[in-house]
């Protein structure tokens, strides 16, 4: 396994990291990801460690906490050898502060957290949504604290807008708080939109993205083309509605030419796609998520080996699409395309 630093931190994490939010498996879209319990959450967590797979990724929304308790079962005895990151300020509640990412909610729920994990403290903490109620000042001075007391390492957010991102690195810089290291961020084939600004703020603001749903909301697996619709039992049937869009032509052309790069690598169709990211600007993990342990072993099967330029360019050229403004002028009159960053 290949480990890399998670934007400008010290913290180096592997480039493959394990979701949890197949733990617990309760209510409508949790039990469509997955149902797994302690067990077999531990035999799960057994294959990552012996793959190299290190850190493990949950939320306090998951399975309203169960994810994040059997995540805790299920490293019990061997804390020292994972980092875990969870994530809050997404609704538990109706209540007040059962939202949000106050001073309050939040130290409220890193206590919650760390009850339900096990654990005297959180490797990587992020905010799972932007909360425009709470002052800027407020949540970063709450990173600040609960880092000071041990309880969490690293701070970082999910699903953020950058001009967001950008005011809370301005705002720690200010106070001489620890900075954002990481932005936990949906980047696939069909979902390139973190290209246009998140990407070029977290290479210069030393923010590492962690990338969930690579395979686009179950996508990109393999079972669906231009002449196989969404096949029975699939959980898109229960979770669609969730999921990022994606314009149906747009993706039989990425799947067109992901079937073509599998068969010249011999690889699978996740497999690819997953390694496409992991070639990526400002990539630090890409999170792979399974029901079962053959789930699990084919995306680890995503590391050990590159595509080639061409293969790179194929996949490119299939999933590119004209980025909103103010990006479009950059792509499409030569005196913008000239001023505009290459990062890839």
């Amino acid at each position: 396994m290949e480990y890399r630093q998670l934007g400008r931190s010290g913290l180096r994490v592997p480039a493959l990291s394990f979701g949890a939010g197949t733990f617990g498996g309760r209510g409508p879209l949790f039990s469509a990801w997955g149902q797994s319990d302690a067990t077999e959450a531990r035999r799960l967590i057994d294959i990552c460690l012996d793959a190299g797979v290190t850190l493990f990724d949950t939320a306090d929304v998951y399975s309203g906490g169960a994810s994040e308790e059997i995540l805790g079962q299920a490293i019990r005895g061997r804390r020292d050898a994972v980092l875990v990151s969870t994530k809050t300020g997404l609704p538990l509640g109706d209540g007040p502060q059962d939202w949000g990412a106050s001073r309050a909610r939040l130290i409220r729920a890193v206590e919650d957290a760390l009850r339900r994990l096990g654990t005297d403290h959180i490797d990587l903490l992020q905010l799972h949504a932007f909360d425009a109620s709470t002052p800027t000042e407020e949540v970063m001075g709450t990173f600040d604290l609960l880092i000071a007391a041990g309880k969490v390492r690293y701070a970082g957010v999910s699903n953020y807008p950058g001009w967001q991102v950008m005011k809370a690195q301005a705002v720690a810089e200010r106070h001489g708080w620890p900075r954002l290291v990481a932005h936990q961020v949906y980047y696939s084939l069909i979902g390139r939109a973190y290209e246009a600004d998140l990407m070029p703020l977290a290479a210069d603001q030393g923010v590492g993205a962690l990338v969930w749903s690579p395979l686009g909301w179950g996508r990109l697996t393999g079972k669906i083309g231009r002449d196989r619709p969404i096949p029975e039992g699939s959980r898109l049937h229960a979770t669609e509605q969730f999921a990022p869009p994606v314009e149906v032509e747009h993706l039989y052309r990425v799947v067109d030419a992901l079937e073509a790069v599998a068969e010249e690598t011999g690889k699978t169709v996740p497999q690819v796609a997953i390694n496409w990211l992991l070639q990526r600007p400002t990539v630090s993990s890409v999170i792979i998520g399974a029901r079962n342990e053959a789930q699990l072993r084919q995306n680890l099967g995503a590391v050990g080996w590159v595509l080639s330029a061409e293969q790179i360019a194929t996949l490119d050229r299939a999933s590119e699409i004209l980025p909103p403004y103010p990006h479009t002028p950059y792509r499409q009159q030569e005196g913008f395309a000239r001023l505009a960053p290459r990062l890839a």
